[in-house]
């Protein structure tokens, strides 16, 4: 099974596919972590990525492309894989799929959770992170036990910069620019399932079992 899971910042894509990946025995292809493996590998992929990053600019689609590709070789990705952080953009969409027709392969289905903008500015606005451990909490759905104090460590929860509802609003503004349009891209090829991401978790994962088996 090859899934995409799409939604916005705040949707609960991680969470959801976590979930997937247990039950359905896949792995999740998360594209930050290519590039760090990458990295730390020291491969050509990697060391060429460096060179954009250390510019300060994003790592080109023909990269990320080109790592992913080596990934669906893995005979450990043939039960199937989750997609997570790729493609975030028409052209990612168009790369990847030539790769997979390339690679005779193709889409299951491509999940796209569905919440309102006020629902994630709440939620991503709750988020408070460890200034120490980097443990997230959501003051919502996961607070800590005592107010302002990570669990794990005691050391002060903080609200980081990129939760204000200022940086927030701005998030949800680039994922409608530049990765909401992917819908249509896939709607043509009837992979598309939109899912009520409002719910609770099992509710909003009872939804997706309903379109996977």
């Amino acid at each position: 099974m090859r899934i995409i899971l799409l939604g916005p910042p705040g949707a609960g894509k991680g969470t959801q596919a976590k979930m997937i990946v247990k039950d359905f025995k896949i792995r999740q292809l998360s594209t930050g972590d290519l590039l760090r493996e990458n990295r730390r590998q020291g491969t050509d992929l990697g060391k060429e990525a460096q060179k954009f990053m250390d510019g300060g600019d994003l790592v080109p689609d023909s990269v990320i492309l080109g790592m992913v590709a080596k990934e669906f070789k893995k005979p450990e990705l043939k039960p199937g894989y989750i997609l997570d952080g790729f493609p975030r953009t028409c052209p990612q969409a168009d790369g990847l799929d030539q790769l997979l027709k390339d690679q005779d392969l193709a889409l299951d289905h491509v999940l796209v959770l569905d919440v309102p903008d006020s629902e994630l500015v709440r939620r991503l606005t709750a988020r408070r992170s460890c200034s120490e451990c980097g443990h997230i909490y959501n003051l919502v759905f996961n607070p800590p036990k005592s107010e302002g104090v990570c669990d794990h460590d005691g050391s002060p929860l903080v609200h980081r910069s990129d939760d204000t509802e200022e940086t927030v609003v701005n998030r949800l503004k680039v994922y409608k620019d530049q990765t909401r349009p992917l819908i249509d891209h896939y709607n043509p090829q009837g992979l598309v399932r939109l899912i009520d991401g409002t719910g609770n978790v099992k509710d909003i994962y009872d939804c997706i079992l309903k379109v996977l088996k």
